[in-house]
């Protein structure tokens, strides 16, 4: 027989990676970088908290609210529709006063939960429940899932035993039928966060359909719901609690620490997605936790736990009981802390028995205390399916669970297409880019240096896009011009293949302005080509490269990159809507310098850096001209913004553009731009202004 794969259960890939971080670089963009990541959370730390509630009638007033927004993070707003559960049971066993049906049920239409409802072996009257949700037991054996729910099968059997009804549900990860919840973590699935889509939603809902379920079966006290579970089933028990009032107690175990301990001190390294709501309104996690009041609470936590550090989880403890305070719930908030690390452990699970115990039964929890949770049982004793159901939607419900906009027919008015463009930039503000600085400082823009050389005048000038953010600004044009002599000024967009070209440009005559290492290869060619260029115009070429990119660069692995991107997502932002903001800055800088304050200014983009170019032109006057190159179609493949695939895509935002300045795209694909062609027809914008190009070089 071979051996049967636990180790997820105490160690699972991603809970490795922060046990075991990688080392970075000391550089100083990733330096700056780290500097942002204190920043924000101070931040968050002050506004998406809980230091505004003063009182219980605050408390009353906005947790409603609250809860909406966070089902709006989860994907849950409007909440899906209560199809029919199909619950099914494929079988059946008992032990010493207890038995357990297997079982699945449907959360929406072909989504699979397998379950296992344990139930004491006579039940005489309606009982206390619990809804346990699993944490990350990868539970697998010659190649079959039996589900992680056989990895917790304890939990059910000492629940059954002692009273309760039981509910034990797989994961979409590591059910029986294996979804994924490690998207952004590992399987490059951006458009996760452009689709507002977590796991995390889709476990809450689970959940909460489990609710349901329970609320059927005669043996259940409907008034008398308890919810817990470790690790990511911690998370989902306050998901569950926060966000369902049928949850009278709850002792969620492991399952949160605060931003802090995400984002600055790299926590986020060792999660996969479940555990984090899309954070659209920037909150911290105490504000989560705080939906529970003034219901029974108790957090459970060990101390050396490195996932979620005591340190974190005693703030929330901390901030959370001045709430519980508030409303004259004082007893009714608890703090479990067992010593030992981030694993299942007995006095944790005691410290929930017993909580359970007083706040579902009022009963005195002491005579229950001498035995803990035990396995008896092997995981194939616990499968629900023998054959997987063919129209399981399990595998693919990341792509339809939260729905996508639809894209839209060009609209028959001027004034429909005033309410749609409205309501789009309403929702690029609120929901998409609300991330932004929302009081950013006035632009002061510092030369940092002038040369002049081979007939080109080369100028640096410095800017900080937001505070600690600092970019550079390179202005070149015709030696012997003045700045206020130039015609028109073009801001190059640079990506890591843009930063690349300029400085091959430009490097071996200006090296001193451009911060790169100074033995790389000089493009002779390319800059003849410029010199020849500035000869015929009286052109300026500005060129800006927005943080992470050139000068500020995030350096290490491809790993560490991508854990940095997921950082951005639980600040409320991505890496690349704020390079958008980077170039909106960049253009207000390029404002700044004497002699271009009125001058044609016209930007220049490509690839994913051109989508970040076309939003930030949204939000700035007097861009003459964009030009975009290799333009992606759809954030699906392109830049990662913050649920912005809930409301438009990047043909409407081209739509958007349109009506504000001249848009050039390099395109291949026509049929892409048929959208905004048809806005253009409809509000009479001249065909210059308007144009599809074929690709240069084509």
């Amino acid at each position: 027989m071979r051996p049967i794969l636990l180790a997820a259960l105490f160690l699972s890939p991603a809970l490795h990676a922060a046990r075991f971080p990688e080392k970075t670089p000391d550089t100083p963009g990733n330096r700056m970088l780290q500097n942002y990541w204190e920043r924000q959370v101070n931040e968050i730390e002050m506004n998406g908290g809980l230091k505004d509630i003063q009182s219980a009638d605050d408390w009353k007033a906005k947790a409603p609210e609250y809860r909406r927004q966070l089902a709006e993070m989860l994907g849950l707003d409007p909440m899906p529709a209560r199809t029919p559960l199909e619950a099914t049971k494929t079988g059946e066993l008992s032990g010493e006063g207890w038995r357990v049906e297997k079982m699945h049920y449907q959360a929406v239409p072909g989504l699979y939960v397998t379950s296992n409802l344990y139930l004491p072996e006579k039940v005489d009257k309606p009982l206390p429940a619990i809804l346990y949700v699993c944490g990350h037991a990868n539970v697998v054996k010659d190649g079959v899932s039996y589900g992680n729910k056989t990895g917790y099968h304890q939990h059910g059997i000492w629940f059954a035993k002692h009273g309760y009804v039981c509910l034990i549900i797989d994961t979409v990860q590591l059910g029986e039928i294996r979804g994924e919840h490690h998207g952004t973590y590992s399987k490059g699935r951006w458009w996760w966060i452009s689709r507002g889509y977590t796991p995390a939603g889709l476990e809450a809902w689970a959940g909460i359909r489990g609710l349901d379920y329970l609320e059927t079966r005669p043996e259940v006290d409907k008034t008398r719901f308890g919810v817990t579970g470790r690790s990511g089933g911690g998370a989902y028990s306050w998901w569950v609690a926060a966000l369902d009032e049928r949850i009278k107690a709850a002792a969620p175990t492991a399952g949160v620490t605060n931003m802090r301990n995400h984002v600055a001190d790299g926590c986020v390294e060792g999660h996969c997605d479940c555990m984090f709501y899309v954070n659209t309104y920037r909150w911290d996690y105490d504000r989560l936790v705080a939906l529970v009041a003034p219901r029974p609470l108790l957090i459970c936590n060990t101390d050396k736990d490195d996932i979620f550090p005591i340190n974190g989880v005693f703030s929330i403890f901390q901030n959370v009981r001045r709430i519980y305070s508030l409303l004259g719930a004082d007893s009714k908030l608890g703090l479990q802390v067992a010593e030992g690390p981030h694993k299942d452990l007995q006095p944790l699970n005691v410290g929930a028995f017993h909580w359970f115990e007083r706040h579902l039964k009022d009963a005195d929890s002491m005579a229950v205390l001498d035995e803990g949770a035990k396995k008896q049982l092997e995981p194939e004793q616990l499968q629900v399916f023998k054959e997987l159901p063919k129209d399981e939607k399990n595998t693919t419900i990341d792509q339809t669970f939260v729905p996508q906009a639809k894209a839209p027919e060009v609209p028959a008015s001027q004034g429909d297409w005033n309410q749609q463009r409205d309501a789009w930039m309403t929702a690029l503000k609120d929901k998409v880019l609300a991330g932004w600085p929302k009081d950013a400082p006035s632009i002061q823009v510092v030369k940092e240096g002038r040369s002049e050389r081979d007939g080109i005048e080369f100028t640096a000038y410095d800017f900080e896009s937001e505070p600690g953010m600092r970019l550079r600004l390179h202005l070149a044009h015709r030696a012997g011009l003045r700045v206020s002599d130039l015609e028109l000024v073009a801001l190059n967009v640079l990506d890591a293949e843009g930063w690349d070209h300029f400085c091959s440009t430009y490097h071996s005559r200006f090296g001193k302005h451009l911060e790169v290492f100074p033995d790389i290869k000089a493009d002779d060619k390319a800059f003849e080509s410029e010199k020849k260029m500035f000869e015929s115009f009286k052109w300026g070429m500005a060129y800006i490269a927005p943080r992470g990119v050139g000068p500020t660069e995030w350096s290490g692995s491809e790993k560490a990159q991508t854990q940095r991107l997921r950082r951005f997502y639980l600040l409320g932002q991505t890496a690349d809507s704020m390079r958008a903001w980077d170039i909106r800055r960049a253009v207000q800088a390029a404002r700044q310098i004497s002699g271009l304050e009125e001058k044609p200014l016209w930007i220049q983009a490509q690839r994913d850096m051109a989508a970040n170019a076309l939003y930030a032109s949204l939000f700035e006057d007097k861009i003459t001209r964009i030009d975009l190159h290799d333009l992606p179609v759809s954030h699906m493949e392109g830049p990662a913004y913050l649920n912005v695939l809930k409301y438009l895509d990047i043909p409407q935002a081209a739509a958007l553009a349109a009506e504000k300045t001249r848009v050039i795209i390099y395109s291949a694909d026509e049929k892409a731009w048929a959208y905004p062609a048809g806005v253009v027809k409809l509000l009479g914008i001249p065909e210059k202004n308007w144009q599809i190009r074929k690709p240069m070089g084509e």
